[in-house]
């Protein structure tokens, strides 16, 4: 009777979240991954190829699994595949490829009639072809994550000297352009059971400077009623209603425009202060729902009468960290803050322009939303980053 894990390099989602509830709820617990090497001593490990559904099954016979999951992107769908020949509780495999394949999402959620963006797939050694009129946009990875090497471009010159640099560092990656849907960036998080969804809530997303997507800040924001009702219905299209799931959109002339779908809980230490925030055990309900447990077994709260918000700090260059400020909690105000690092002292990391140049998350919890942001600027004001070139 064994939790298994599916994932690729080591995470505070799986490290501070999902293992501690798993032993919480006295399961143990054992992470397939394909880089055993890179994972701390005292975490059970099996090597495994998880990006191969008959793989994962396999490195669960010795012991009889009772919940399969995984929190990464790149293993959702062979993740589900998996859960279904071992007869678990999952994922749709086919809702798991959708959100990973940023085209045929498009593709789905036009034909749905709910929302109609122009993409255009260019595979690898292919040169983009776009029409003229669909100009700002962006240009992706057709399967990427955490925005690396999304960009925004206005004009086919700059699309094509963009799609240039990836295929430098990246030859065989598929690329999406899309048109760029302006609005404010903003989350919705769900949990469901396969029958009932619930939101969890959302975050209003504050990016830095084009063209890279970079987000800087998130404050919390539920969506009204109106949103939500239009938000579900495109997960439905996509077959979405299992277990964990973060979804961005803009708000344009009162319709949602989705940008992508995360099949799994939100990232970059999100999911462990939503969990603080909600005041829930998040990752055990996760876990619940994999054991085959119903969403009304949850104690999820109908509101929230508290503010969050994070702020990322961010590496503006390439170069070695020489000094940080080590993890901090602490409460000014009434507002519970944390500071917690994201890259160790004397590493050294070029600049990207996405999630991987975090430094540190900060965030406060507190009664409304200036006390935390005072209290925030206090925190932030006393602390300090050095890289060195």
């Amino acid at each position: 009777m064994r939790l298994y894990l599916t994932a690729l390099n080591p995470t505070d989602a799986v490290l501070h979240g999902f293992l501690p509830a798993a032993a919480s709820l006295g399961l143990p617990a054992t992470v397939l991954t394909d880089r055993p090497a890179e994972w701390p001593a005292d975490v059970p490990v099996t090597r495994c190829a998880v990006r191969d559904a008959a793989a994962v099954v396999a490195a669960t016979a010795a012991t009889r699994p009772v919940a399969l999951l995984s929190n990464s992107d790149h293993l959702q769908e062979a993740t589900a595949i998996a859960a279904r020949k071992l007869g678990l509780p999952g994922k749709d495999p086919d809702a798991a490829r959708l959100c990973k394949d940023k085209a045929a999402a498009r593709r789905v959620i036009a034909a749905s009639g709910l929302d109609r963006v122009r993409v255009v797939t260019v595979e690898p050694a292919a040169p983009p072809k776009v029409p003229n009129g669909m100009f700002p946009a962006v240009v992706k990875p057709r399967e990427g994550v955490a925005s690396e090497d999304a960009y925004l471009v206005v004009d086919h010159a700059e699309l094509v000297a963009r799609v240039a640099e990836i295929r430098n560092r990246r030859p065989d990656v598929a690329l999406v352009v899309e048109e760029y849907l302006d609005g404010e960036l903003r989350t919705f998080e769900t949990l469901g059971d396969g029958t009932e969804l619930a939101s969890l809530g959302g975050w209003r997303t504050a990016l830095g400077p084009p063209p890279t997507f970079t987000e800087e800040s998130l404050a919390w924001s539920p969506p009204a009623e109106p949103v939500r009702t239009q938000l579900r219905a495109r997960l439905d299209a996509l077959g979405v209603g299992f277990g964990a799931c973060h979804t961005e959109y803009v708000i344009s002339d009162g319709r949602v425009r989705l940008i992508e779908v995360n099949y799994r809980l939100i990232g970059d230490r999100m999911d462990l202060i939503l969990a603080e925030l909600l005041g829930v055990p998040l990752f055990e309900y996760v876990i619940r729902l994999h054991l085959g447990e119903p969403l009304a077994a949850l104690r999820l709260p109908d509101t929230v009468d508290r503010h969050a918000r994070v702020e990322y700090v961010c590496a503006d260059r390439s170069g070695r960290l020489v000094a940080a400020p080590g993890r901090l909690d602490t409460v000014h105000g009434g507002v519970r803050m944390g500071c917690h690092p994201l890259r160790e002292v004397g590493r050294t990391a070029a600049h990207t322009g996405t999630n991987r140049d975090y430094l540190a998350v900060l965030h406060g919890i507190g009664p409304d939303e200036n006390a935390v942001r005072q209290s925030l600027a206090a925190l932030r004001g006393d602390l300090q980053w050095t890289i060195v070139e």
